[in-house]
């Protein structure tokens, strides 16, 4: 039975700047499980797509000078597993499973390319997304570290 090691929260206003904020802290963290190069640019490139996904479709509407916030909770395990979970309280997903279509977007057409959770899922060993429409969106990501 895996037993949890370590654990870190972080909550940001969703601003742009936040993401890189995010990707940095997540991968300092992580660092301690000594993970290879590639493993740590996995977790990066996924978090950083999660995190990009609540600034510019969570809060699309909400006034520039009131952004919402994005919630991590980060969890390190001695089996080596970590999992980044990403919550927002924004305007949720209407369908889960339509949004996680290869290019399917909410944006203006040809402003966004609609591959986040593929990008999500592809660069870890689990994503589950849940979402409720009008109350937000958390997205679980697993990544399982080589011993």
């Amino acid at each position: 039975m895996k037993k949890k090691i370590n654990e870190m929260t972080l909550r940001l206003p969703a601003i742009s700047i936040n993401e890189s904020v995010a990707r940095s802290v997540i991968s300092a963290f992580v660092a301690g499980l000594d993970p290879t190069v590639e493993e740590l640019g996995d977790l990066r490139c996924a978090v950083s797509e999660a995190v990009t996904n609540c600034i510019v479709h969570a809060y699309r509407g909400y006034p520039a000078d009131e952004p919402g916030e994005i919630y991590i909770s980060v969890r390190l395990y001695d089996s080596r597993e970590v999992t980044v979970e990403i919550t927002d309280r924004g305007c949720g997903i209407e369908d889960t499973d339509l949004a996680r279509k290869p290019c399917f977007t909410t944006g203006e057409s040809g402003e966004r390319c609609g591959m986040g959770f593929l990008v999500m899922e592809s660069f870890t060993d689990y994503l589950s997304v849940r979402s409720k429409r009008g109350e937000g969106t958390t997205v679980l990501m697993r990544k399982n570290l080589k011993p």
